[in-house]
């Protein structure tokens, strides 16, 4: 398998351009840019890529999806239906959680993550006859060959927001990272949305969202102000973008992820 990454500058969104290997089928996931040098390294490996597959549809992840159909006219920007209409157009197409595809050798599964969007989707990417596409302990069973594309539901030490535009809950979020991306095998490599990439095995033992949420390590009951309302703050945490993110609880009991920066000292 053929993983290539380009990184936005300021956003720090990462695109990807995944093949089954040189001169085979190919596509992108997520279209935040640069384009450019994936559209140059497709062209080094004679790729010609069919589809972009998006995590969800906001700007970041988006914005390049009219630079790609520039290039290749007929390619097919794909979506979750709960958020196709949230494109204006930019998306030709929908795809549902749990129904593959293939391209060449692999087959691409989507698995929908809820949280950060309501129609956020993961992809998990391998052979279909893979270990990896076996069931197993949360967070360790031994196999591998795939990996999982996670878009803004987990990353590297952290996690994603539920503030964001189109958002559901803090229970759908934590529902998507432990009961389906902490069920693959631990080896499977993690390409989040952001910043740099991990393994699922890395994620169960260090991040500290995991951790709290696997009993491992004990919550925080600290008062603060949560966006300017006050709560509890559970867990104040390093993010991917060199901030923090906030597991805060309300007053009414429910939990919620926010930006660290929108956390301060309880009056």
């Amino acid at each position: 398998m053929i993983v290539e990454c380009s990184q936005h500058p300021q956003f720090l969104s990462n695109t990807y351009l995944v093949s089954d290997g040189e001169g085979g089928p190919a596509f992108f996931i997520d279209a935040g840019g640069p384009v450019k040098p994936l559209i140059e390294a497709a062209e080094r490996l004679g790729l010609e890529p069919s589809h972009v597959l998006l995590t969800h549809h906001h700007y970041d992840h988006v914005s390049e999806v009219g630079s790609l159909r520039e290039r290749y006219g007929a390619i097919r920007a794909l979506i979750h239906p709960l958020e196709f209409d949230l494109l204006a157009g930019e998306a030709d197409g929908t795809m549902q959680a749990g129904q593959p595809l293939r391209f060449g050798a692999l087959e691409v599964r989507p698995l929908h993550t809820p949280g950060h969007t309501a129609g956020m989707l993961s992809f998990l990417v391998g052979e279909p006859s893979g270990p990896a596409y076996q069931a197993g302990a949360a967070g360790g069973s031994t196999g591998g060959g795939a990996v999982v594309f996670t878009g803004d539901t987990l990353f590297k030490g952290s996690v994603g927001g539920v503030r964001a535009p189109g958002h559901t809950t803090y229970v759908d979020l934590r529902d998507s990272i432990m009961g389906t991306l902490m069920e693959l095998p631990a080896d499977t490599v993690i390409y989040p949305g952001h910043t740099e990439q991990s393994t699922v095995g890395r994620e169960w033992e260090e991040n500290p969202f995991v951790r709290v949420w696997r009993g491992v390590d004990a919550e925080r009951s600290e008062p603060c102000q949560a966006l300017g309302q006050p709560a509890t703050l559970v867990l104040l945490a390093d993010d991917y973008d060199g901030g923090k993110k906030a597991w805060v609880r309300w007053p009414d009991g429910s939990d919620d992820i926010v930006p660290g920066s929108q956390i301060a000292p309880s009056p």
